[in-house]
């Protein structure tokens, strides 16, 4: 393929959901789709160009040391493309290193970056096995490819999804701490094995997780959210969560979890009638602490979007 004809592929315009993965006792298995996006406008140039706006906009904005172009490049390389620059515009409404998916949507924009304008033919699995290979584990691109609540496992590449649409009627509220946390320490802070009542209480839990979300069943989650794999090991690191997760069965707030490896926290929930009282007790409940940032959101229905030549997609099982 020729220069001309990879710089040929028009205009692609991306818009990926933040995500919220483990919940719990569903740990690098569960997750699901935030109304909060990584939103990119990308078309061939003459240079590498980004304008950023939004959360961690200068870290965005670096052509050095960015993850969506390091994707980009070495995919195109590894697949014997040549490396058309681009020129970006990007709205960033995921917090970097927040446990919010922010390296699952960077990730899945490379790769459908490089897709489009490498001209590679992917199609929608490919792209997120491709993802999923990149993650290390599948719960955050598939939430963030196919939207939804998912539960998911891998079988050496092949990403076997299963999805439901979460009750409309939920909401979440994410926690924010002031400082980041990287996915690399909070995975530091996890033992090399487990007892067998810890395992089986996670399985247990885990096995309720699924239902809930697929039965509505609200007050399953308080029990479906207990975790014993990865939490009790992470809550040194992410002060907020012993402090939350008291209050899930209260307030309106049917769960509450780190979300991802943290350190913000995830709580979901009953109704959208209920989050006053449910922010007013989370405040409540971290007083003397750093004020967080409250982001309250709902639970999407629906996946990564992608709007290339006039066409539009919307990537969803």
């Amino acid at each position: 393929m020729s220069d001309a004809q990879s710089a040929e592929a028009g205009r692609i315009k991306l818009r990926l959901p933040a995500t919220s993965a483990n919940l719990g006792s569903g740990f690098d298995a569960a997750a699901v789709a935030l109304d909060f996006y990584l939103e990119i406008d990308a078309e061939a140039a003459s240079e590498f160009l980004i304008a950023a706006t939004g959360h961690d906009a200068e870290r965005c904005g670096r052509i050095e040391d960015n993850l969506i172009l390091e994707i980009y490049k070495g995919l195109l390389k590894q697949h014997d493309r040549p490396i058309v620059p681009l020129a970006m515009r990007m709205v960033n409404g995921i917090p970097l290193g927040m446990g919010c998916g922010s390296s699952a949507s960077g990730r899945l924009a490379g790769i459908v970056l490089a897709n489009h304008f490498g001209q590679l033919g992917w199609s929608s699995d490919q792209i997120l096995e491709e993802a999923c290979a990149l993650e290390g584990h599948p719960d955050n691109a598939a939430a963030c490819w196919l939207g939804g609540f998912v539960a998911t496992a891998s079988e050496g590449r092949k990403v076997h999804v299963a999805r439901v649409t979460p009750p409309a009627a939920w909401r979440a509220i994410v926690v924010l701490p002031a400082e980041p946390l990287a996915t690399s320490s909070a995975r530091a802070m996890l033992p090399e094995s487990y007892d067998r009542d810890d395992v089986v209480a996670n399985l247990q839990a885990a096995a309720l997780l699924g239902l809930a979300f697929a039965q509505s069943r609200g007050d399953l989650l308080r029990v479906a959210m207990i975790d014993r794999i990865h939490q009790p090991y992470r809550a040194a690191i992410c002060p907020l969560l012993p402090r939350l997760l008291p209050l899930a069965g209260s307030h309106g707030i049917l769960g509450a979890a780190l979300s991802g490896a943290g350190p913000a926290v995830l709580v979901i929930v009953e109704s959208e009638v209920s989050l006053g009282r449910a922010s007013a007790a989370i405040r409540a409940a971290v007083e003397g602490m750093a004020e967080p940032e409250l982001m309250i959101c709902r639970l999407l229905p629906d996946g990564t979007t992608i709007t290339q030549a006039g066409a539009h997609q919307e990537f969803m099982i």
